[in-house]
C-alpha cells in the first residue's frame, strides 16, 4: 500500500522537473539570462543593421545584448562555436568558413536584411568617357570589362611599383580579399597589378575620394549599400560571361541560438532594410558624421513603416517609448 504513494510522488516530481524544464525553454534566450552577442560588424551597412538589431532586441523583447569586433573570417568562427549568435550582414556563400559551417550544421542564414546588394571592380566614369566639366581626358576609352584591363595597367600605375598598375583590394581579412586574389590570378592580371591591400575601410574609401577629386584614374573593389556609391560616379566592370554573382544577404545565426531562441529568430529573419534608404542613410552617416548607434536611433525614430512589421504590436509600444 504504501508503495503506491511514493510511486505517484516520483511521477509527480519527474512531471514537475519535466514542466520546469518546458518553462525554461519557454521562457526563451533573454529571459533565461543569456546575452545576445552579435558580430561587431566594420563596414557601415554591417554596423548599422546590427545596431538597429541590438536595440530591437533590447528595448522591445528585454534582451541583454553585446558586440564582439573583429574581421569577418574570425566572426564566422565564433559564430560558429556559439560564441557570438548573430552576425547581422553575412554574404552568404561567398566565405568558405560560412559554408563548411553551414554544411556542418552549425550555422543558419535565415531573412533577407538588404535585397540588391551589388559588389564589383569599379573605376570612376571619368577615365572611361572623360569628363568636359572638368576637362578630364578619357584615358580608357574602350575599358568595359576586366578582361580589358591588361592594356590599361599604365592607366592606373603604382607610384611604388610604376612597371606595374595598381588594383585596390579590400582590407586583409575581408572574405572579399581572398576572391579579389584570386580573380586577378584567373584573369592573368597578376603580372600587371600589384594587388595593394589598405588597412581598413575607411582607409580604401580615402584613397578613392582623393583620387576622385583629382580626376585621377583608380581602380578598385566595392560593393552596395554604402555612403561611397551615393557620392561618386563610377562605372563597373563587367566580369567574364557566366561568372557575375549573385548576392543573397541574410542574418547569420549559431545552431544553438536559431534552436533556443525561436521568438527572437522570428523578429530576425523579417529585418528589412531597403536598399534605397539604406543608401541614403548611410550617405548621411557620413555627411552629417554620425556614428552607427545614433544613426540607429535616427532610423527607427524616423522609419516606424519599416520596422513596425517586424516585431510584435507589444515590442513596438516598448520600442517606440524607449526612443
Amino acid at each position: 500500500m504504501n508503495k503506491k504513494p511514493k510511486s505517484l510522488l516520483g511521477t509527480a516530481l519527474v512531471l514537475g522537473l519535466c514542466a520546469s524544464s518546458a518553462a525554461t525553454q519557454a521562457a526563451g534566450w533573454c529571459e533565461a539570462g543569456k546575452p545576445v552577442k552579435f558580430a561587431g560588424l566594420n563596414w557601415e551597412s554591417g554596423m548599422l543593421l546590427t545596431d538597429v538589431m541590438q536595440i530591437v532586441l533590447k528595448e522591445g523583447y528585454g534582451c541583454a545584448t553585446d558586440s564582439l569586433p573583429g574581421n569577418s573570417i574570425t566572426m564566422e568562427n565564433a559564430l560558429s562555436s556559439n560564441d557570438i549568435q548573430v552576425f547581422a550582414e553575412e554574404w552568404v556563400g561567398r566565405s568558405e568558413v560560412w559554408n563548411k559551417a553551414a554544411a556542418a550544421g552549425k550555422v543558419v542564414g535565415v531573412g533577407a536584411p538588404i535585397v540588391g546588394a551589388a559588389e564589383g571592380w569599379y573605376v570612376p566614369r571619368y577615365v572611361v568617357e572623360g569628363d568636359a566639366k572638368r576637362k578630364l581626358e578619357a584615358k580608357a576609352p574602350n575599358l568595359k570589362a576586366i578582361t580589358d584591363l591588361a592594356q590599361y595597367a599604365d592607366v592606373f600605375r603604382d607610384q611604388e611599383e610604376p612597371d606595374k598598375g595598381r588594383f585596390y583590394n579590400c582590407p586583409a581579412g575581408w572574405t572579399c580579399e581572398l576572391d579579389n586574389s584570386e580573380m586577378l590570378k584567373s584573369y592573368g592580371l597578376e603580372d600587371k597589378f600589384t594587388n595593394f591591400r589598405p588597412g581598413t575601410g575607411p582607409a580604401l574609401d580615402a584613397a578613392v575620394l582623393s583620387s576622385y577629386k583629382r580626376g585621377e584614374p583608380i581602380l578598385f573593389y566595392y560593393w552596395s549599400p554604402t555612403p561611397l556609391m551615393g557620392q561618386v560616379d563610377l562605372v563597373k566592370l563587367d566580369e567574364k560571361p557566366g561568372s557575375d554573382k549573385t548576392i543573397t544577404i541574410q542574418v547569420g545565426l549559431s545552431k544553438a541560438f536559431h534552436e533556443q531562441a525561436p521568438e527572437l529568430v522570428a523578429v530576425l529573419e523579417k529585418v528589412n532594410l531597403p536598399i534605397d534608404l539604406l543608401n541614403q542613410n548611410l550617405a548621411r552617416m557620413a555627411k552629417e558624421r554620425l556614428d552607427s548607434p545614433e544613426l540607429a536611433k535616427v532610423f527607427l525614430k524616423e522609419h516606424p513603416e519599416v520596422w513596425h512589421a517586424w516585431v510584435s504590436e507589444e515590442a513596438a509600444q516598448k520600442i517606440d517609448a524607449a526612443l
